[in-house]
């Protein structure tokens, strides 16, 4: 049997330049958020830049948009990272940050130990959760898939 691990992917528009004031608050989160992901239980990796927390993942999708990509040993280590940690405050500031967007901006899906994800993958799961909705290839804490394909039971808020 193999073992499955969770990739997770989220981007987000700034609202402005990573170093104006308006984003300070966050540059200065990042860090700390950083250090507690990598700390976390069931924490797997994640894709850095470079060594510098406060460099926007862009390449050719634009100036502004920061990505987040990383992967989790299950979809409970993930949840208690995202709403059981500080990482949550941070969360719940993200419009003070971060553009709106009527399109999904969140997604994940499983894949085998050890495989650690592209940029260019992960983008591609995105545009098919855009295009198609939540499905057993790019899903959502919300609507949830397990490793077989089959809809999970949602975990309590």
């Amino acid at each position: 049997m193999r073992i499955m691990h969770l990739a997770q992917l989220n981007v987000a528009h700034l609202v402005a330049p990573i170093d104006s004031s308006t984003l300070a608050d966050f540059v200065s989160a990042l860090e700390p958020v950083y250090r507690i992901a990598d700390s976390a239980p069931g924490f797997v990796w994640r894709m850095q830049a470079s060594d510098d927390p406060t460099e926007v993942i862009t390449h050719e999708y634009g100036d502004d948009l920061l990505v987040n990509l990383s992967v989790w040993e299950s979809r409970e280590a993930l949840w208690n990272f995202v709403y059981r940690s500080p990482h949550l405050e941070v969360l719940r500031r993200r419009r003070e940050w971060f553009h709106r967007t009527a399109e999904p901006y969140t997604l994940m899906w499983w894949v085998r130990e050890g495989h650690r994800p592209s940029l260019a993958e992960s983008m591609d799961r995105l545009r098919l959760i855009r295009a198609d909705g939540p499905g057993p290839d790019a899903f959502t804490f919300k609507e949830f898939y397990e490793p077989d394909g089959t809809p999970a039971v949602p975990l309590p808020l």
